[in-house]
């Protein structure tokens, strides 16, 4: 029996019961990066880092282009601190935080500094042991144990249309089966 580091608490869905899935992105491939999308936060201001706002001409009028140039028209947020504005381009970073997918079905995320990814919602769940403390109270979805029930991809996520874990529905509890192999 695993250790669940969350007391019941953390890393679950307390409407079902069921955890949160751990597993790592390369285990997914492709089908991840396919249906994520990049989070870049909120708008921070290139000199001073502060939060900014959305751009108004009434109120950022007298503000200078955070650039040197540039038109007021192509202006989307200002910082009040600098007293600059920019276009978007200017004020989000170039890389994302996180890569999220939230499409009616499933719910899931994986910041940019860590490779796993976090299923928070999904019709499936598979029987897993304890993540480690570094997820307390979620599942590891790699690792089949009665330790838990955790949220998963279905089969269609993979690339040989197997997941590597038994998936079960959310709904029924039933074992669903790959529809087809490749």
């Amino acid at each position: 029996m695993g250790i669940d580091y969350g007391h019941g608490k953390t890393n679950i869905d307390t409407k079902t019961g069921i955890r949160f899935g751990v597993i790592p992105h390369h285990a997914i491939g492709q089908a991840w990066y396919d249906s994520a999308e990049g989070d870049y936060g909120d708008p921070h201001c290139p000199k001073c880092g502060n939060a900014c706002v959305e751009y108004d001409d009434g109120t950022h009028g007298d503000y200078g282009n955070c650039n040197g140039g540039g038109y007021r028209s192509c202006a989307d947020y200002a910082c009040v601190q600098c007293e600059l504005y920019g276009e978007a381009s200017d004020y989000y970073g170039d890389v994302p935080v996180s890569h999220d997918l939230e499409d009616g079905e499933y719910r899931a995320t994986q910041s940019n500094d860590d490779c796993d990814i976090f299923v928070l919602e999904s019709p499936y769940y598979t029987k897993c042991g304890f993540c480690s403390p570094c997820a307390p109270g979620a599942g590891y979805l790699l690792s089949e144990s009665d330790d838990c029930k955790a949220y998963c991809f279905g089969h269609d996520w993979f690339d040989d249309g197997v997941a590597p874990y038994t998936v079960y529905s959310v709904a029924t509890g039933e074992i669903v089966q790959p529809t087809s192999k490749v």
